[in-house]
């Protein structure tokens, strides 16, 4: 199983993880996270819960030294499957299509940026929104992803958290 984030916004306040999302940051095999850790202490404190590897993008808010250390676009093979990451994927309005000629070696594509929780596919891509885990916004509940690939196929899940 691997963990999907974004938007995570730390710190701020008094404001952390949930408990279940730690949860399952501790027994993932691997994390995506794309973008708006903040702060380089959240990318760290993310890769201190996750035994695997944590794969990531920068986002628009995070610190000058976060957005130094991350691509702005990562693809990455999972078991089979080529997933791309992306923090903001622009308007809704075609945004799968759009997507899909940007990647077009991706099976699915991670993004995130609007805190709404979003799972498209057609003609065999995907795109996933896991929402956040922190700050909900205009998403009826904060929310991350869980992903799994099914005989090289990613297949994606919402968990409400």
């Amino acid at each position: 199983m691997i963990a999907v984030l974004a938007d995570t916004h730390l710190p701020r306040g008094g404001r952390a993880l949930p408990e279940r999302c730690v949860e399952l940051l501790r027994g993932a095999e691997a994390t995506l996270h794309a973008g708006d850790f903040f702060a380089l202490g959240t990318l760290r404190a993310i890769e201190a819960l996750c035994p695997g590897p944590v794969h990531a993008v920068r986002g628009n808010v995070d610190e000058a030294e976060l957005r130094a250390a991350l691509p702005e676009t990562l693809e990455i093979d999972l078991d089979g499957a080529r997933v791309a990451m992306i923090h903001d994927a622009g308007p809704s309005k075609g945004r799968l299509g759009r997507m899909r000629r940007r990647f077009p070696d991706a099976d699915a594509l991670v993004f995130g940026h609007s805190h709404l929780p979003l799972h498209e596919d057609e003609d065999d891509f995907q795109i996933f929104n896991p929402g956040s885990p922190t700050e909900r916004r205009r998403a009826p509940r904060r929310s991350m992803g869980l992903l799994r690939i099914e005989s090289g196929r990613p297949a994606f899940e919402h968990v409400w958290l």
